[in-house]
């Protein structure tokens, strides 16, 4: 990879986990190699219980997240761009018809929000969770339990080996097995069989790679752990399946969750408590847990250590962009001139196109991967390096990074059509337009896939045009060039740029 300016980074940051049953804050800062949490704030919003037949989020569900959002907000808004994280998970990944919803939701929040992915999810729970730990190497499963979905991820130190997303959380499974709020044993035995049904296409290969230690994280698993050690269930650290088999009875004679009095359960937890311990009961059973114990570590304390990475370690963004690239056998050679290319012809113009750091690393990846399609075939490689882009798991990115990654692969050649972008928020729409421009050029100055120098001697650029001059005379030396910089400038012109190369 050629070098590339490092992020200045920042000494604060702050992330934000819109979950299906809570919402959480955590604001961080980073000193002499330490991460040290400065704030926290958590406020109970039950988005998933706001989702229709339909996925559509009611009126109320939003109001909810929207002042919650609002009083976040007020502790964020003076946090600089690019400081904070804000995930949108499980509801929020299912929810229809969101677009006006997530605008007001930056707007009260002051920064932007994203939707990531359930197996991004879990990598960054799994992060969270392996930087309260001792890094002792050796393999853990870790279980997060939350609103709307419950993830499983076996990893070693910090980096994960198997991840996945089940649909299933303890306010879905609140309302789908005890709807009415009545508890039964025949109703417990559902909910347990059903998650022993969603568990099933996973337990063998996470049996297989096995793990030493068994970890639960978030509120659910917090809330039955309390409970059982103040109930006096437990008397050791952590939980097995026999005294949840106890505390799971004691439920069953108090007959419904408004009659459920229980040591260290919360008014909050008690509507969504029934579902959770079902989940974590049918999970020991599926996967043969003998003992789980808890941790502090969550989704938001992930986002913070990642953040921090970005700025002060490894972005693991670059890191998937290089393993995909090897793994699709892209070409390093050329891949890496397209990427030198892009650098230059992104520096001179970035101000005046308003372009930042965050921009010029979506460049030079879409530089990196802009022919992974030909792993397929070389026949409209680029519609199918954005199907690969599109639909692969991309740890680090979130869901809106990777559509405009998958995008800029998919205009970086052939005919561009506006319509290409017309289903983009204006201002989004113009900077993919730009960097668009800029990766199109840097492709076609190395057509000849040799190490030749493309003598640059100025670019620059005004709002809608672009101007390179090479070296006099190189131009007329390289006439194939020269055509394709001329039928280049005729395709700029659907987008309404101007292109000028002398």
């Amino acid at each position: 990879m050629p070098r590339r300016k490092k992020h200045s980074g920042f000494d604060t940051v702050a992330a934000v986990d819109l979950g299906s049953n809570s919402f959480h804050m955590i604001v961080a800062r980073w000193h002499d190699g330490e991460v040290i949490t400065v704030d926290r704030l958590k406020e109970t919003v039950r988005l998933a219980s706001g989702l229709d037949a339909k996925n559509r989020l009611s009126a109320e569900a939003q109001e909810r997240a929207l002042a919650c959002l609002g009083r976040f907000g007020q502790r964020l808004r003076d946090l600089p761009p690019g400081s904070v994280r804000a995930l949108g998970t499980n509801t929020l990944r299912k929810a229809r018809g969101t677009r006006r919803f997530l605008q007001d939701a930056e707007e009260a929040l002051g920064h932007p929000v994203e939707i990531i992915g359930g197996r991004e999810e879990a990598r960054l729970i799994y992060l969270g969770v392996a930087h309260t730990l001792a890094d002792d190497g050796g393999r853990r499963l870790v279980i997060d339990i939350g609103g709307g979905s419950t993830e499983f991820i076996i990893g070693e130190r910090f980096e994960p080996r198997l991840a996945e997303s089940l649909q299933m959380g303890c306010v879905t499974f609140s309302a789908l097995h005890f709807p009415d709020g009545r508890i039964t044993s025949r109703r417990f035995r559902q909910a347990e069989l059903h998650a022993q049904l969603e568990l099933q296409p996973i337990v063998a290969a996470y049996r297989a790679l096995g793990w030493e230690q068994a970890l639960g994280s978030s509120g659910t698993m917090l809330a039955v752990d309390r409970i059982l050690h103040e109930a006096g269930l437990e008397k050791t650290r952590g939980m097995s399946l026999p005294t949840l088999e106890t505390l799971r009875a004691r439920m069953i004679e108090m007959e419904h969750i408004d009659r459920l009095s229980l040591p260290g359960l919360s008014d909050d937890r008690r509507p969504v408590i029934a579902g959770g311990l079902a989940v974590i009961i049918g999970a020991f059973r599926a996967l043969g847990i003998e003992r789980l114990t808890t941790s502090d570590g969550a989704l938001r304390e992930g986002v913070v250590h990642d953040l921090f990475g970005r700025f002060h370690h490894e972005d693991v963004r670059g890191r998937t962009i290089h393993h995909l690239r090897k793994r699709f056998a892209v070409d390093a050679a050329h891949a890496e001139r397209v990427i030198a290319e892009a650098r230059r012809l992104f520096e001179p113009v970035a101000e005046t196109w308003g372009l930042g750091e965050p921009d010029g690393d979506l460049l030079s990846w879409a530089a990196e991967l802009h022919e992974i399609g030909l792993a397929l075939a070389h026949s409209r490689y680029h519609k199918h390096g954005e199907y690969l882009l599109t639909h692969a798991d991309l740890p680090g990115f979130s869901r809106l990074e990777q559509s405009d990654l998958a995008r800029l692969v998919r205009v970086h050649r052939r005919r561009l059509h506006e319509r290409l972008f017309e289903d983009l928020p204006k201002a989004r729409r113009k900077r993919l337009m730009r960097l668009s421009v800029l990766l199109r050029l840097a492709v076609l100055l190395h057509r000849s896939r040799t190490d030749a120098p493309v003598p640059l001697a100025r670019v620059s650029a005004s709002s809608k045009a672009i101007d390179i001059a090479f070296e006099e005379g190189w131009l007329a030396e390289h006439p194939l060039t020269a055509a394709d910089l001329e039928r280049e400038a005729e395709q700029l012109q659907a987008l309404g740029f101007t292109l000028k190369a002398s």
